[in-house]
């Protein structure tokens, strides 16, 4: 009985691999080999989208989400539905902000107010717009007297109603945060999430300053089978791995390979 949960690799992991379209069709088989059946789209060089949606297939693997930045929706939002709809998918996220775009909370009203309306002329058209954090989300405004405050992720969906969560569970942590919670937070407002892991590291030769780096699902400092729990019951269908770098080995294959092992222990 096919399983009603999705498992797919964030391609944005592999952009070193998906410059052009030849070398994208090999990665898209090196990922379908390591175990993904479903892709979300990110990191590709410029292949039409029509195109990055048939070499997917040609592999098999479904595209089912993309990233897809913010100035490409300001630029022509209705591009942006096109090529959602060629890639076949019914879901996209705003996957990243410039600093320029959020020096202070009043920026960050007006984009909150961006987001949803981008949200609800995409909904016309059959597409869900979510949003991706990363860490900065959580700084608090309004702390008063050492007490108070609240996060602009908070704040976010908060003021919003069309707007899908993405959360990105290992930014998360890394925002101070507990993954746990803040998927119950948005509860019934989230398809799709990012699996993510990470841990403390210990500085090398090449790299004096690290002090943290991304890891492999269940090789991080994450506590997954109580994050699957939580994200289960708060009605996520698709999880999707994401390794923004790999510091260990250097192989993006590699280790979405032992995250996916990983999680099919969890029954995924």
């Amino acid at each position: 009985m096919p399983s009603k949960f999705r498992v797919a690799a964030q391609m944005f992991g592999f952009r070193e691999f998906t410059k052009t379209a030849a070398d994208a069709a090999k990665a898209m088989k090196r990922v379908k080999k390591i175990g993904y059946d479903y892709a979300q789209i990110s990191g590709f060089g410029p292949i039409p989208a029509a195109d990055i949606r048939a070499l997917c297939l040609d592999a098999g693997v479904t595209p089912i989400g993309a990233h897809i930045g913010l100035p490409q929706f300001r630029e022509n939002w209705k591009k942006v539905v096109a090529d959602c709809k060629d890639l076949g998918i019914s879901y996209v996220a705003i996957p990243w902000l410039d600093a320029k775009q959020q020096k202070s909370l009043a920026d960050w009203k007006k984009l909150f107010r961006e987001f949803e309306g981008y949200a609800k002329r995409f909904a016309a058209e059959g597409i869900t717009v979510q949003y991706h954090n990363h860490d900065f989300e959580f700084r608090q405004y309004g702390v008063k007297r050492g007490a108070g405050g609240k996060a602009l992720l908070d704040m976010l969906y908060e003021g919003t109603t069309a707007l899908q969560a993405e959360l990105d569970l290992g930014w998360v942590a890394r925002g101070g945060c507990n993954p746990v919670n803040w998927v119950r937070k948005v509860a019934g407002r989230m398809d799709q999430v990012h699996f993510k892991d990470w841990c403390p590291m210990e500085p090398t030769e090449k790299d004096p300053n690290r002090n943290w780096g991304f890891r492999a699902i269940g090789q991080g400092s994450l506590d997954w089978p109580e994050i699957l729990k939580a994200c289960k019951k708060a009605g996520v269908r698709d999880f999707i791995v994401e390794q923004d770098s790999c510091p260990v080995t250097g192989d993006p294959f590699l280790e979405y390979g032992i995250s996916r092992k990983y999680l099919a222990t969890l029954g995924l």
